[in-house]
């Protein structure tokens, strides 16, 4: 319908269901509706974000690619309980069956031929050349018809997965040509990859504005705190519902954020898992990291890293800021001020 609506010059308006059930109404739907355009003609409707076709397609792009590799990963788990089944687990050398060494293994299970040593050492790189001996114990098992069939199924939706994945990549590309400044911008974050700056941007759009502050961004993504507060009490109460697919993207960057060295977002994390533990510590991170995508590209700047000590050298200026000030105002009523002699 909003398509539709979309052709005609006409100002359109989505409200937010979650606000009009809490307005007051009437009975039928003929009464709702004029209660409703009462409510607009007071401007006490507030409308929704609504991203342009451009950036709907994107966010279709993203969201898709996002489906595909989980289905990449239900094929791969399906393998490995096969394998399992088999009486063939991962061995150690060989952590996973789906690098090149892992895949050429795989293929020559499916093929129904024998692994030797000589195989071993022509065909697998690096480590698993050296451990030939240990990996060729490992892939000893009863490996029947049937798991070679079901693992060649697999298999081969697993590659055209893959090639799914490229084409959707490509489509990704060819929609961010003209976010090239924005998406740069967001991969000078701690922990946003390309792939991830891709998905915010399908989000919330390069035009940050709409969204009032970084505090309603946040509030709209679901990453701020939720309030629940009784008589003067404040209870614990879990952060607000919002959008799922940028809380999920910001979150798995707030685990490569935490990880990452000298910087000051890790040491935010690691104060505050302390405190709260791990998964409040990683949400109040991605919070964080929310609230500087929108600066950053609100003032079109790349982020400037403040170092893993900014804390302690913002308390440090603080406190002396505190200080002089106090000595100002005291001087100003007439004190004398000394330095103490140590």
């Amino acid at each position: 319908m909003w398509n539709v609506l979309k052709g005609f010059d006409l100002e359109l308006l989505l409200a937010n269901a979650h606000h009009m059930k809490n307005l007051p109404g009437r009975k039928t739907d003929m009464k709702d509706a004029e209660w409703l355009a009462k409510l607009l003609r007071s401007g006490l409707v507030d409308a929704s974000f609504v991203p342009h076709q451009e950036t709907r397609e994107l966010r279709d792009l993203t969201r898709y690619r996002k489906k595909l590799v989980q289905e990449a990963t239900a094929e791969k788990n399906r393998i490995y309980r096969l394998l399992q089944d088999a009486n063939i687990n991962s061995p150690p050398t060989c952590p996973t069956f789906f690098g090149v060494s892992g895949r050429r293994l795989l293929e020559q299970i499916i093929n129904g031929e024998v692994i030797t040593e000589e195989f071993l050492q022509a065909e697998m790189r690096g480590a698993l050349r050296r451990k030939s001996t240990e990996l060729l114990l490992a892939l000893e098992g009863r490996l029947h018809r049937h798991h070679r069939d079901m693992i060649r199924l697999s298999y081969e939706h697993i590659q055209f997965i893959e090639q799914m994945i490229l084409e959707v990549e490509q489509e990704i590309e060819r929609h961010l040509a003209d976010r090239q400044e924005a998406v740069e911008l967001l991969t000078t974050i701690p922990g946003i990859n390309m792939n991830a700056a891709a998905i915010i941007l399908a989000e919330i759009g390069t035009d940050i504005e709409q969204f009032g502050s970084d505090s309603q961004l946040a509030a709209w993504a679901g990453l701020s705190p939720g309030n629940h507060e009784s008589a003067g009490k404040k209870k614990k109460v879990s952060s607000r519902s919002g959008n799922k697919a940028l809380r999920t993207v910001l979150v798995e960057c707030a685990w490569a954020a935490a990880r990452s060295r000298q910087t000051r977002l890790s040491s935010r994390y690691w104060l505050w898992v302390r405190r709260m533990g791990i998964k409040k510590a990683l949400v109040a991170l991605a919070h964080t990291m929310l609230r500087i995508v929108y600066h950053v590209l609100h003032r079109r700047q790349p982020y400037e890293e403040l170092g893993a000590d900014y804390l302690e050298r913002f308390r440090k200026d603080s406190e002396q800021g505190r200080e002089a000030d106090m000595i100002r105002k005291l001087a100003a009523k007439g004190y004398m001020i000394s330095q103490p002699t140590i």
